[in-house]
């Protein structure tokens, strides 16, 4: 990565007095509005009127249905799933800033755009502020006075500021200017297919596994699957080496393993390689070329039938049975719910 994509500069002052309306008081929404409020700027909520509209009333928002608040403001954040934003961009978000003389709307997922799914009008910035964070580990930085990554892309340009804005909104969410914040250079195209890779290649690459290992140990080796499940993944060892992994480097956090697990984990990372190579560039393929694109279309379009089904496999596997008698026993589990 080169030190020109790193985002030094960014001036709030940009923001004051605007109105930024957060579209979407979920996970990113509430963390967002949160932290913009905590810098000093003017925050309104659109949202539909549900326990989260109600939920941004009891914390002190003016709160808005999402046509008012994007009537109300000058800079809309949109933050609701991908799956339904086109829709509700299509009926509630573009007609109105269609009307205005300029806006500024920005996306925390490349996905939409980078898709040609959502086309905004010729008098928008359109913009990308994407948090490499969940919603409640952003908070839990911004009270340690700490910040987090973020990659941030520019689509259209109308103002001749739009930059501008994406660096002030990385800040004002409290992404840079903190020890442990830094905005990268990014594109909606960009963001949209690393995130993808993730999700098709590594994750469920690295769920296949843990899922084969207790298996074979379980069912073809005898293992009880208590052992099993704490030794792959149920002890909260697997979460302090991505800890490591994120703190310290992928390969360098191999010094606090024993020498025996450094060796067995080298030798098979070279054997798997070309491996995993070819599935990751198959899945890459179809990502860039907008096969996922079309695919996950169909699903949501025919009802989520492969989603449920494949759902309702992993959640009634043997290893997921076990896990959650075994959860109940640690006392993460109580009345059916994780605690």
């Amino acid at each position: 990565m080169s030190n020109n994509n790193i985002i030094l500069d960014y001036n709030l002052d940009l923001l004051k007095n605007k109105t930024i309306a957060v579209i979407g008081y979920g996970n990113q929404g509430r963390a967002q509005a949160s932290i913009m409020r905590d810098s000093g700027l003017h925050v309104i909520v659109g949202n539909i009127r549900d326990k989260y509209y109600e939920l941004a009333q009891k914390e002190g928002f003016e709160v808005y249905e999402i046509e008012e608040a994007v009537k109300r403001s000058e800079i809309g954040l949109l933050l609701i799933p991908d799956e339904i934003m086109k829709e509700i961009y299509e009926k509630k978000i573009g007609p109105i800033i269609s009307s205005k003389k300029e806006y500024v709307l920005d996306f925390a997922s490349g996905y939409n755009v980078a898709f040609g799914f959502i086309r905004p009008p010729g008098n928008t910035d359109v913009v990308m502020v994407a948090p490499r964070m969940i919603g409640e580990g952003m908070v839990d930085l911004h009270k340690q006075g700490k910040g987090y990554p973020v990659l941030i892309g520019v689509k259209q340009d109308s103002s001749g500021k739009a930059w501008d804005y994406a660096k002030s909104i990385a800040k004002g969410i409290g992404a840079i200017g903190l020890p442990g914040g830094v905005a990268v250079k990014s594109s909606f195209e960009e963001e949209a297919a690393i995130d993808l890779m993730s999700e098709h290649t590594w994750v469920p690459i690295l769920f296949a596994a843990i899922k084969a290992c207790y298996d074979v140990a379980v069912k073809e080796y005898g293992v009880s699957p208590e052992a099993a499940l704490l030794e792959f993944y149920a002890s909260g060892e697997l979460s302090e080496i991505a800890r490591l992994m994120a703190d310290e480097g992928i390969f360098n956090q191999m010094i606090h393993h024993s020498t025996t697990s450094q060796y067995g984990t080298l030798t098979r990372f070279f054997k798997y390689y070309d491996q995993i190579k070819k599935i990751v560039e198959d899945e890459a393929k179809d990502i860039w070329n907008g096969n996922f694109a079309k695919e996950w279309t169909l699903e949501q379009l025919t009802g989520y039938p492969v989603f449920y089904r494949l759902w309702k496999m992993a959640t009634e596997s043997d290893m997921a049975i076990a896990e959650k008698e075994l959860y109940k026993t640690l006392g993460r589990i109580k009345d059916g719910k994780n605690v």
